[in-house]
């Protein structure tokens, strides 16, 4: 985030902790493609995804007074909305999971690349378990690290560390006979 933004992030949080109902507004605006793409990832359910959005807003607006700043924001918006996430899927019965059909307002995605590949690779993250699943989508579609990830989740860096080797092996082992699949998209060394 640039200074400007930062700034501009910071104003309306404290108007919308005065009561300001556009600042806060202007906060769900500038976030929820972002926690709405984290819940969609977590859960392959558009509906659901947008329940977990709802709810971690409706939880932000409780606790607006707590939030420090603009990355402190982030950062709880993150946590919150993958909490309400890892619930929900604890809640539910275990279910096949759906390929998310190609969306353009979901985070971004490279443009080149082999859309089944990715559209594979998405269904197999979705049949990780909870907790694995979240690690895996704040790391390469988050672009956290490892510690970021453990101050998100209140988690060991090496549960995350272990989920992450364990995951990529997973998913790798998967991939084994797709074309195109001897690297995952993203795929990146854990520290």
């Amino acid at each position: 985030m640039t200074d400007g933004a930062a700034c501009s992030v910071c104003d309306s949080l404290a108007r919308a902790r005065a009561g300001d109902a556009a600042a806060f507004a202007d906060l769900v605006r500038r976030h929820q493609r972002m926690v709405y793409s984290l819940a969609l990832r977590m859960l392959a359910d558009r509906h659901k995804a947008e329940d977990v959005a709802q709810e971690a807003f409706l939880q932000l607006h409780r606790k607006l007074a707590r939030v420090q700043s603009g990355a402190h924001l982030l950062f709880w918006l993150r946590q919150v909305a993958t909490r309400l996430a890892i619930d929900r899927l604890r809640r539910e019965p275990r279910h096949e999971s759906v390929p998310l059909e190609e969306d353009p307002g979901i985070a971004s995605e490279p443009a080149a690349g082999d859309p089944l590949l990715q559209r594979h690779l998405r269904a197999l993250i979705g049949e990780l378990p909870p907790a694995a699943r979240a690690v895996v989508l704040l790391r390469y579609q988050e672009d956290l690290e490892p510690v970021e990830i453990a101050e998100v989740l209140d988690m060991p860096v090496n549960t995350v560390k272990s989920h992450l080797k364990r995951s990529l092996a997973s998913l790798r082992d998967r991939l084994g006979g797709t074309p195109g699949a001897a690297a995952l998209p993203g795929d990146r060394q854990v520290p």
